[in-house]
Order: structure tokens, then C-alpha cells, then sequence
């Protein structure tokens, strides 16, 4: 206050409060009633930074996303920050400046032409203790490997909620960080993974128990002049279908498959077009990878299709997809939308709840375990 009182007494127009305050410390700055005066009593004068912070670093930035400029002026972006902009960016003000010396302006009133608006606060589903332990789990298995890339992906059972996901790709100098958003866009062929899908299908058409035995061959099965092989050599000698599904016998889970469904294809195929593997999620954030599954009456189909589709070959889907169908074999059969933001709020007030999202109809689950 003497500082002030002295500035007053020298006559000096303008005087320093503070610079690099945070937003909460402008706002109750700015409410001190000497800045309430008018023009000839008070005032206050503004250099508004805003600056890109994250608390926890490069950690899911790339489903945190962002919102840039490009050089023709157009906005774009990705992740959450992006999808969700209508809530974040608020509206700008305007008030009316006078340039001074040194290239200075300063507001001709106390009062802004049109006050700005805060954009509202999006609450993410991320939980950063999951998300930490989920990233360094990840890294470590891609360094141990020295892998291309990789992804990781934990989704809450009952809501669909994503409570971490880490997406790594590595550098020409060997490090990893997060560029692409592998579990929502890279649409690829599953593998062993889709194995459920062949069990999900036979149980439910009831073309099979889950002990009939099979005989894996020494390990290889032929097709039209092509081979299956299981990836332990030798094969496992006669198992039955439950315990080729557990050590995951390509030999088994092929037999199983095109021996009942080799003069019905549509119907192994449309359980997948059921399950809504066929079709992106829809998800809120841009980018997801579009699926794509073989249909009988299309002109690429051929007779490797079917038998290639039971050890997930010939198909292409996302991690984030793969994931969603395994949660609703433990969630009880309910297939759930993956959703990443939780709640939209303006200070503690909330403007919008996530609606919990049912992607398909109930699946009946017993059978399997």
C-alpha cells in the first residue's frame, strides 16, 4: 500500500502490481475494490499468457489430445481436447484499447465490451495411478523386446469407462513415446484373440460341447493347398475343444469352426456382424480404425476365408474393439461403449453426466465357463 500511495504522489499514471499470476490469482486480484473505482479512482490493466500445461507429462497425451491451428487458418486436432472443444474453448471477450508509447496498449474503460466466457472443465475417465503402472508396464515390454510399437488399454467392466491407455511407438534413437493412438486406430489382423469369437459362435449355434475332442495333426492342418499350424511344434496330440481354446491350438479352433460351418458361412459370419465387430464403435474421439470382416457373398471371399478367419487372420480389427468384446463376455454378456470423459463441469457444477452406452443386445455367457 506505501508503494502505491508513493506512485500516487509522484504522479506516476501507471504502477506494476505482479506478473506471472495463475488465473485464481488474477480473479482475486482483480476483485479488490480499489480496481472497482472507475476510471479517475482505479483501474487495472492485462497481459493475458495463456500457457499448455500436463501434470503428468507426456502420459496419455495423445488421448488428452489437443486442439492447433493449421497454416491455412483451419482448426484441427485429436484425443479428447479436440472432440470435446464446444465445452472447453468458452467465448472470447472484447474491449476497446488505446496504443500508447513504447507499443503499449492500455483499455480506454474499466469494462469490457463484451465479457469472456470459461469453457467448462471435461472430466476424463483416466485414473492416473492405473494410467502410470499401465505406461510402465508397457514401456518396459517394449524395451525388453525393442517392439515397433505397442498399446495397452484398461476399460471398467460395468460403465466402459477407459481408466488408462497407453499408446508407445518408438524413434529412430530407440526411445518410446506417444505419437499414434494404436488401441483406437489401428485397425489389424487380431489373431489368436478372435478365438472367443469361434467359441462364442459354436455355443450359441450349439453345434458343439466344449469336450469333443479333436486331433491337432502334429501340429499342421492343410486347406486348399494351405497350412494351419500351431505354434507349439508337434502339436498336442488329441485334445478337446475346451482345452484347445485354453492353449490357444490353431489346428483345433480351425476344425472346430470349418468342419461346422464349411457349408454355412453366413452363419459363423453373421454372429460377427452381431457382435458389431463389422462396424467402428463410434467413438468421441476422431481416428478409430474401420474393422473389416469377410462376407460370403462378397467377391473376395474364397475358401480360405472361413478357415482363416477362426485363428483371426483375414480380418482386421482395433485393440480397443478386441478389448470391448472381451468385456462383455465378463460383463455378463452386455456389450458397453469404451467411453473416455466422465462428466463435463462448470466450477463444481455439473453440466453433463456420460450416458452409460449399450452396444448390442445380451449374449448368453454360462456356457462358456
Amino acid at each position: 500500500m506505501n508503494e502505491l500511495r508513493k506512485a500516487r504522489a509522484n504522479k506516476n499514471r501507471y504502477f506494476f502490481i505482479a506478473r506471472k499470476l495463475s488465473y485464481t490469482e488474477f480473479v482475486k486480484i482483480k476483485g479488490f475494490p480499489l480496481f472497482n473505482l472507475g476510471a479517475y479512482k482505479g483501474g487495472i490493466i492485462v497481459e493475458q499468457e495463456t500457457v499448455r500445461e500436463r501434470p503428468i507429462g507426456e502420459i496419455a497425451q495423445r488421448t488428452i489430445g489437443y486442439e492447433k491451428e493449421t497454416p491455412t487458418g483451419a482448426s484441427s486436432g485429436k484425443g479428447i481436447e479436440w472432440a470435446f472443444r464446444k465445452y472447453l474453448n468458452g467465448k472470447d471477450g472484447r474491449i476497446l484499447k488505446q496504443k500508447i508509447s513504447k507499443g503499449q496498449w492500455k483499455p480506454i474503460r474499466d469494462v469490457n465490451e463484451i465479457d469472456p466466457q470459461d469453457g467448462y472443465d471435461v472430466i476424463s475417465t483416466i485414473d492416473v495411478f492405473i494410467q502410470d503402472i499401465a505406461h510402465h508396464a508397457l514401456l518396459k515390454q517394449l524395451e525388453e523386446y525393442q517392439a515397433d510399437h505397442g498399446c495397452v488399454v484398461v476399460m471398467e467392466t460395468k460403465t466402459g469407462k477407459i481408466k488408462a491407455i497407453s499408446n508407445l511407438g518408438r524413434a529412430a534413437n530407440g526411445t518410446y513415446f506417444e505419437t499414434t493412438n494404436y488401441a483406437v486406430a489401428e485397425a489389424h489382423e487380431p489373431g489368436s484373440t478372435y478365438k472367443l469369437v469361434d467359441l462364442m459362435n459354436l455355443l450359441e449355434d450349439k453345434k458343439i460341447d466344449t469336450s469333443a475332442v479333436f486331433d491337432t495333426h502334429g501340429g499342421v492342418v492343410t486347406y486348399s493347398g494351405k497350412h494351419v499350424r500351431d505354434s507349439h511344434e508337434g502339436g498336442y496330440g488329441k485334445i478337446s475343444l475346451a482345452r484347445g481354446f485354453e492353449v490357444s491350438s490353431n489346428t483345433v479352433m480351425v476344425q472346430a469352426v470349418y468342419n461346422n460351418y464349411k457349408n454355412t458361412p453366413s452363419q459363423f459370419v453373421n454372429h460377427i456382424n452381431k457382435y458389431g465387430l463389422n462396424k467402428p464403435l463410434g467413438l468421441s474421439i476422431k481416428g478409430e480404425g474401420i474393422p473389416y470382416v469377410p462376407q460370403p457373398k462378397a467377391k473376395n471371399w474364397s475358401n480360405l476365408s472361413l478357415p482363416w478367419m477362426a485363428f483371426g487372420y483375414g480380418v482386421s480389427i482395433t485393440p480397443l474393439q478386441t478389448l470391448t468384446f472381451y468385456n462383455a463376455v465378463a460383463n455378463n454378456g452386455e456389450m458397453v461403449k469404451p467411453q473416455f470423459v466422465s462428466e463435463i463441469k462448470e466450477w463444481n457444477r455439473t453440466i453433463k453426466n456420460t450416458i452409460r452406452k449399450s452396444l448390442t443386445q445380451k449374449y448368453v455367457r454360462k456356457r462358456l465357463f
